[in-house]
């Protein structure tokens, strides 16, 4: 036990802390189908401020509640704290530690938006007045100061603790501070739950940084439950967040952690600017696809509606569905690189596998929207495919899910090849068999029904494209028929008596299906980075057995020298180099 010297020997103690609120030690706050309304009692429509929000915060974390105004943020904080105005209705379920509770004053702490203190009294004084006033009357004096130069030290404002706090008429303490006097003012009572609303509003980044890096303090430290809301933070502030609630209209957008978001935003940004950046990522690409897709429109312009133009719409369809599509796979090196940086970073742990297959689908969806908006407009004004918005909206989606399915399966092959070479080799001959299955080359019904139809066909993202291309360009259509003096033929028959093209289902069920199988690659994408992840240990301790074992076999390995022999080896008796005179050289 250490002695005091200024207090005669006598064992000193620690200032006391007050007693915890009711609540108890570590708060797990939850809230199931929240919900706000605004009732029109004159027959009007009810305004709805929160609409179903479930989520939870836990001791020892800052939640940010974020969302662009209007969203309901302040709403979600007075409903938490029992603050909301009389003409508002909640319902819902509030839980405090797993039973329902009502969070009204004194429970919780409450940090409005805006700073009401006295300009007048200093910061010292403001916290100790709201000491006396707050704390248990069985505390000292004594003890009470010393809750109160806990409170300054926690909140880091020994430096201005002797200043005024100021008004509109006489300086004194800056915004940073006065926020975290006003915080201080709140924690006194030690409370568990602690609510923020916008506590960096009209601070600068250096001040906000300050205030929420105190206010993670005292979630960590204090084990408390701290949650704010807080608008367009900057990155350094956002990442000292733990969890984020995310709102738009009063519905949840996201919950969560916000590491998360953080990856997910950083790993975007840094990929869309690699892919800006590398010629060879897209823009080389989309070069290529304007020049060929005006060769395809001066080839194939103005097909019309001839006989012979039925060909022509289906050999150019399939064109575009086929090898357009096949192009992508002229990213492959970077690729390749791509994935050499995910291992490298995932191996020391930068971020998760989820959050990487995410960001690259969404940092390469602009150039996707590009490439599928200049070719499918290109082609299809040149061509002269059916007319109408509807028909070209499909045209260009039908182009921009291809692609992205193509693009998608040549990352699940990047994942397993060692190089690029063979990466292009595998992919180019994965897509062929796509292309073969696709009912370009051989018709649907003619493919051998074992294996090539059922189900190769089925999982060929090429034949729902063709189906649904066939589907968008034909029917609706006439063609004069081969022979003069017979009546025209229907688009509908074309596609169905001649390339066996069933009609009992839209073409918008056609472009579904490529959409589920680009998230089925994007899901297998996922498995096979895991299953490497958890793989490689496994290979490299089954590689070191049998290395081992093989080494064992040899005699030389399982040889193991004596003592005596190393001793002898190690201490050779010394000869002087008279002694060696006369020796023959081993060169000559």
């Amino acid at each position: 036990m250490e002695l005091d010297s200024t207090s005669n020997g006598r064992p000193s103690r620690p200032p006391p802390t007050p007693p915890a609120p009711s609540i108890g030690r570590g708060a797990y706050l939850a809230w199931e189908d929240l919900t706000v309304v605004i009732p029109n009692f004159s027959g009007g429509p009810t305004r709805r401020l929160l609409d179903g929000l479930n989520g939870y915060a836990e001791p020892g974390r800052i939640m940010a509640i974020m969302g662009p105004s209007g969203s309901g943020k302040s709403t979600l904080l007075d409903s938490l704290a029992g603050r909301l105005a009389r003409n508002v209705i909640m319902t819902g379920n509030l839980l405090l530690n797993g039973k329902k509770a009502r969070l009204d004053y004194g429970l919780v702490a409450y940090v409005t938006q805006e700073d009401v203190l006295m300009g007048t009294l200093t910061v010292r004084e403001t916290i100790t007045y709201s000491a006396h006033l707050r704390l248990s009357n069985g505390l000292t004096k004594e003890e009470v100061n010393g809750i109160v130069e806990g409170t300054i030290i926690e909140l880091g404002l020994q430096d201005c603790a002797d200043r005024v706090i100021g008004s509109w008429q006489s300086r004194g303490v800056s915004g940073g501070e006065r926020k975290r006097v006003s915080i201080a003012l709140e924690i006194l009572t030690r409370p568990q739950i602690l609510f923020l609303d916008e506590p960096t509003s009209g601070l600068d980044s250096a001040s906000a940084f300050f205030v929420i890096q105190a206010l993670r303090n005292i979630a960590r430290d204090g084990g408390r439950t701290v949650v704010s809301s807080i608008h367009q933070p900057s990155s350094e502030v956002f990442a000292l967040f733990d969890d984020l609630f995310l709102l738009s209209s009063g519905e949840t957008v996201y919950f969560g952690e916000s590491k998360f978001a953080v990856e997910l935003r950083t790993l975007t940004k840094r990929s869309f600017v690699n892919m800006c950046r590398d010629i060879g990522y897209y823009w080389s690409r989309i070069v290529i696809y304007i020049v060929v897709s005006i060769c395809v429109g001066t080839i194939f312009y103005d097909v019309g509606h001839s006989y012979t133009s039925i060909l022509a719409r289906v050999s150019c369809g399939g064109f575009i569905t086929g090898f357009m599509t096949f192009m992508s796979i002229g990213g492959f090196p970077s690729f390749i690189e791509e994935m050499k940086v995910f291992y490298k970073e995932r191996l020391s742990g930068y971020y998760g596998v989820s959050v990487y297959i995410i960001s690259n689908y969404v940092s390469s969806f602009p150039f996707l929207v590009a490439i599928s908006g200049i070719t499918g407009s290109i082609t299809y004004n040149m061509v002269k495919f059916r007319p109408g918005f509807s028909h070209w909206a499909f045209f260009c989606l039908n182009i921009f899910f291809s692609v992205s399915v193509i693009e998608s399966l040549m990352m699940v092959v990047a994942s397993l090849v060692p190089n690029f070479l063979m990466g292009l080799i595998t992919g180019a001959g994965i897509i062929g068999i796509i292309m073969m299955t696709s009912g370009f080359f051989r018709l649907l019904p003619d493919l051998p029904k074992i294996f090539w139809r059922y189900p190769i066909s089925f999982m060929s993202y090429g034949s729902w494209a063709i189906q649904g291309a066939y589907k968008n360009d034909f029917l609706g259509l006439e063609f004069e028929p081969m022979f003069a003096g017979e009546p025209k033929m229907t688009g509908e028959e074309v596609i169905q008596k001649i390339f066996g093209v069933k009609v009992t289902h839209s073409k918008w069920w056609d472009l579904a299906a490529i959409v589920l199988i680009l998230v089925c690659y994007r899901i297998l994408f996922f498995i096979v980075l895991k299953l490497k992840e958890r793989a490689e240990p496994a290979l490299k301790a089954l590689q070191a057995k049998r290395t081992m074992r093989s080494l064992n076999k040899r005699p030389s390995f399982r040889k193991v020298p004596s003592l005596s022999s190393l001793s002898s080896r190690r201490h050779q008796a010394l000869h002087s180099l008279s002694s060696q005179e006369g020796l023959t050289s081993p060169i000559h």
